[in-house]
């Protein structure tokens, strides 16, 4: 299943996962910086959820193409695909 994002999908999804690569970069100097351990996990809680709703977006996406291409297929390809979006969205849990 090949993604594909239109401007704003792409834009928002891009935007995510930069904050979360800018606050993973933030929880790495404030570690190497010795800082606070209750500012080192909130800093780290805040990558993290920044990275899941980029998951859940991406997910999103290839949900909504994936039942949009199901009506081209089989009852067989759509069980497959149920399958694998269950699985992606297992992964993130």
């Amino acid at each position: 299943m090949e993604l594909q994002f239109e401007g704003d999908e792409l834009k928002s999804v891009l935007n995510r996962l930069r904050r979360a690569q800018g606050q993973i970069s933030g929880v790495i100097k404030m570690i190497e910086e010795g800082r606070d351990c209750e500012d080192v996990v909130t800093q780290l809680a805040a990558a993290s959820r920044a990275l899941d709703r980029a998951g859940f977006a991406i997910i999103a996406t290839g949900l909504q193409q994936c039942l949009t291409d199901a009506g081209d297929g089989g009852a067989e390809t759509t069980v497959q695909m149920k399958a694998r979006l269950e699985k992606l969205f297992l992964s993130l849990a």
